[in-house]
């Protein structure tokens, strides 16, 4: 019989590199900052270590800043559009957010 120090050890799964952050939220919902001001939300399904990755159910979010001609002030504009299946290219990502995990 394995003492209670052994099955402690069973339930925490070693993060040894950052992508081992991102093999831990494999089909949960994360949290994508891409190139150009775009924002991608979805469940991450598949990944490499380029950071290629697959969403599904992605909502994404494009924000544009635009200038009045009257009062020449910046106007921020964004447009959100959902998207069942999404491959996001690896050299467009900025950041990667695991999800929020309650408790503990």
């Amino acid at each position: 019989m394995a003492d209670d120090g052994e099955n402690v050890n069973e339930l925490f799964i070693p993060v040894k590199e950052p992508l081992d952050l991102i093999r831990l939220s494999l089909d949960e919902r994360i949290y994508v900052k891409m190139r150009n001001e775009r924002e991608l939300r979805g469940r991450l399904h598949a990944y490499d270590q380029h950071l290629n990755m697959v969403l599904g159910d992605a909502e994404e979010t494009v924000t544009t800043i635009e200038i009045d001609e009257e009062t020449y002030e910046e106007v921020y504009r964004t447009t959100k559009r959902n998207i069942p299946m999404l491959f996001v290219r690896g050299d467009g990502v900025i950041l990667v957010s695991p999800p929020t995990r309650v408790g503990g």
